[in-house]
């Protein structure tokens, strides 16, 4: 038995934030019916190359183990619908503008109204304020919420290459769900909960926001590097990019007998981490030239044996070649028209198995799910 068994989700979010949480729903045991526009559905399902047999890659990535209904929402019949959704569901979960979900009848009083007991995931860019009316794309949203100050190196800042706050949206969203419903057991009552894209990506900065916080003083961009821990990075080795992460001053000086280097643990400039950091620029030249001397296969090696944390720069065939490393979390799908295809599962509920049900076609459920509303 999955813990959320018995539970509906109505899931009128698209893109990458509301569909990624209300997938890891799915995951986790909840029945969960995705709304789209009848005119092309979820934007992301145009989103590629790649497509395969018509599909793109970024909305199988989002929306497996949902039914599908076409649905559009500015219509009376439409309007109805959606109000028998939301009379029979558990959470309802969107990503329109305040002004949109108004207009709509998808705000938290009017879900409310038709339902009590319903928890209200609202997912949106910014907080109550000026810009609150302003739309959240990730891109964006790593510029304004510092992700962009840090990320990159020295004066070219760089983002990460995946949407990575509306994953982090995800998270707190999927976590806001769950805290909800676990509360609605004692109260008996739903509630709203929020997620923002600008908070989420400010709330990721953790030791980075502290450290700015407590001194006023801005971070640099590091690469790879870490601002508060040295030696923490990538290094090249003969042959490829290896990464180390010393994290105490015992790690250090066996990374240094690696090395061949023991008396650098001994130099008072290298000998505890903050001296370290703040002679990083002293330190690092000369491990780069040693490392630079063997293939990185040989010091992953001889690190590990010695009980320092390193690792390959993998690409994503290393790691998706590597079932050490996700093997528990890649899932085989069969889908109508793509096939047999393996996708990832979300990783917190892996005392369950991920839901198997393919990413829906658009409108696929829709007789299904209005059946279920006994309506025609």
């Amino acid at each position: 038995m999955k813990p959320l068994e018995g539970i509906r989700v109505l899931d009128l979010s698209r893109i990458l934030a509301g569909p990624l949480c209300t997938m890891w729903l799915a995951d986790l045991g909840a029945e969960v019916i995705k709304v789209e526009r009848p005119d092309g559905g979820d934007e992301t399902r145009r989103w590629g190359p790649p497509f395969v047999a018509g599909e793109s890659a970024y909305f199988l990535a989002v929306n497996r183990g949902k039914y599908g209904i076409a649905l559009d929402l500015t219509t009376p019949t439409g309007q109805e619908i959606l109000r028998k959704l939301v009379e029979k569901s558990d959470v309802v979960v969107h990503n329109f503008l305040p002004a949109t979900a108004e207009k709509l009848g998808v705000t938290y009083e009017a879900v409310r109204r038709l339902n009590p007991r319903a928890v209200y995931l609202s997912i949106l860019g910014f907080p109550p304020g000026p810009y609150r009316e302003e739309p959240g794309f990730d891109a964006l949203i790593q510029a304004l919420g510092g992700l962009m100050a840090i990320t990159g190196e020295d004066a070219r800042p760089a983002k990460v290459g995946v949407a990575i706050v509306d994953v982090l949206t995800a998270w707190a969203g999927l976590c806001g769900v769950l805290g909800a419903l676990l509360l609605r057991e004692k109260t008996g009552e739903g509630m709203a909960v929020e997620a923002t894209l600008i908070e989420n990506s400010a709330a990721a900065l953790v030791n980075v926001a502290q450290a700015f916080l407590l001194t006023k003083k801005e971070p640099k961009r590091l690469g790879t590097a870490h601002p508060q821990i040295v030696p923490y990075q990538a290094f090249p080795a003969a042959d490829g990019l290896l990464m180390v992460a010393v994290g105490t001053d015992a790690q250090f000086r066996a990374l240094c007998a690696v090395l061949g280097r023991p008396e650098l643990a001994d130099d008072p400039r290298f000998a505890t981490n903050p001296a370290r950091v703040q002679n990083r620029e002293l330190l690092l030249p000369l491990l780069e030239e040693i490392l630079l001397q063997r293939p990185r296969a040989f010091w992953i090696q001889e690190l590990k044996r010695a009980g320092v944390p390193a690792g390959p720069v993998n690409s994503l065939s290393d790691l998706f070649g590597d079932p050490g490393l996700v093997g528990r979390i890649l899932l085989e799908v069969e889908h109508p028209s793509v096939g047999r295809y393996p996708t990832l599962v979300c990783p917190v509920s892996l005392a369950w198995p991920g839901s198997p049900l393919p990413p829906p076609r658009l409108g696929e459920h829709t007789e299904l799910v209005l059946r279920r509303l006994g309506l025609a």
